[in-house]
């Protein structure tokens, strides 16, 4: 039963404590297993016979997966509820990705990362509605930036893992050891979450079908929500196209870097658990359209310093474009269910990560094949022009909020 006098968690207490620890575990669960392979597509690429494109449409096939389903989760989220549903994502992806490692070739691994990124799509497509619901509104944005640091700790820990293990035996064994983790941070997450209280599942079911379309309308109608799912389409394909083939770029000539001695760059994730909750802070105090801006720029700037041909640079390049990325994708991901209305609270997050997976899945891949074409500075060229389309669509559609209200 729903509780209308709940006002939500507020830090401080022991509930707001174990909604926010469980859902850094179900972002664990999820985001180590969907790019734990992005540490091994060289040695991928090399045991399957595919080159490097072809290789990391494992991590598209698993995102382009995310991205179908957000919106469809987003539908079972509201009959059935929000931990249940994300219960059940994280189950079967954790099912899937202890059979992915057995694939006998590139097509069966696809099918499997593919059926994976399906299951996995529940939790970004529930996470910040149940968040947003059940998190006093002053509270929001900060809660969603302790979230997404819980999404930067998985992914750094899978690429920590799968990559070492990866070089020195089999990036099979790799992968596996990874989903076993997930199997762990999955029974954290069912044992800390709380409760909803502030949401009733099924309370649309007598409109089940008009109302899921007028819902998704109603996400899709606004301008600034439009421009949210924007920032994560060009911001989201940008960063995984990096981090797929700066691997590539660095184990080849001039630098010719050992694989275990890339793997450790993926440590620049801990740059985006620092930003994530200091962008959601900041917001609270600045505003998240000020925020946002900055951290596109911090991202640019990053980008930028990758061009400089100095693995040290392109290391510092790395922690700064992370800790930009992350800090933008903080603001974007908590600001759209709060723009949305009420009925459309869950379908708003669930766009903007659909336009955040399909960023991923098209220029994961696509930017591989300007990579291959005209090499590493054309590739990171079109990366700034990617930024500067986000700065643009952020700069002239959103307005600028107030200091702690939601409405741009």
């Amino acid at each position: 039963m729903s509780a209308p006098d709940f006002a939500g968690h507020v830090p401080g207490s022991s509930s707001y404590r174990r909604l926010i620890a469980g859902l850094f575990f179900a972002g664990v669960a999820t985001f180590a297993q969907l790019y734990s392979l992005q540490a091994v597509l060289p040695e991928v690429s090399t045991d399957l016979g595919v080159p490097p494109a072809t290789a990391a449409l494992t991590v598209s096939a698993a995102t382009l997966g995310i991205a179908t389903a957000v919106v469809p989760w987003s539908m079972v989220a509201d009959r059935i509820g929000r931990i249940p549903a994300m219960a059940i994502g994280i189950i079967s992806a954790t099912a899937l990705g202890l059979a992915a490692p057995f694939s006998g070739g590139i097509e069966m691994l696809l099918a499997l990362r593919l059926a994976e990124g399906l299951a996995l799509g529940a939790v970004p497509a529930v996470a910040l509605a149940y968040l947003s619901e059940e998190v006093h509104i002053r509270y929001v944005a900060a809660a969603a930036g302790s979230y997404t640091a819980g999404t930067t700790v998985g992914g750094l820990s899978g690429r920590l893992i799968a990559g070492p293990l990866g070089e020195a035996f089999d990036w099979r064994l790799g992968a596996g050891l990874v989903t076993v983790l997930c199997a762990i941070a999955a029974a954290g997450f069912l044992w800390l979450a709380p409760r909803a209280r502030r949401f009733i599942p099924g309370r649309h079911r007598a409109d089940a079908g008009p109302g899921m379309l007028t819902r998704l309308a109603r996400a899709l109608r606004a301008p600034q929500l439009l421009a949210l799912y924007g920032q994560g389409f060009l911001l989201m394909g940008a960063f995984v196209a990096v981090y797929n083939y700066l691997g590539f770029h660095l184990i080849g000539p001039p630098f010719l870097l050992p694989v275990w001695l890339v793997t450790l760059l993926f440590l620049a994730y801990l740059a985006g658990t620092v930003s994530s909750p200091w962008a959601g802070s900041l917001a609270s105090r600045f505003g998240r359209r000020r925020v946002l801006l900055t951290a596109i720029g911090v991202f640019g700037a990053g980008a930028a310093l990758m061009l400089v041909p100095q693995p040290i640079v392109i290391l510092a390049g790395l922690v700064i474009f992370t800790g930009g990325f992350f800090g933008a994708h903080a603001i974007s991901s908590s600001w759209a269910p709060v723009l949305a209305d009420a009925d459309s609270r869950a379908q708003a997050p669930s766009l903007y990560y659909f336009a955040y997976y399909a960023g991923s899945s098209l220029f994961g891949w696509a930017l591989g094949i300007v990579f291959g074409t005209v090499g590493w500075n054309w590739f990171l060229l079109t990366v700034l022009a990617m930024a500067g389309l986000a700065v643009v669509i952020a700069m002239t559609v959103l307005r600028p909020a107030a200091r702690t209200g939601g409405r741009p």
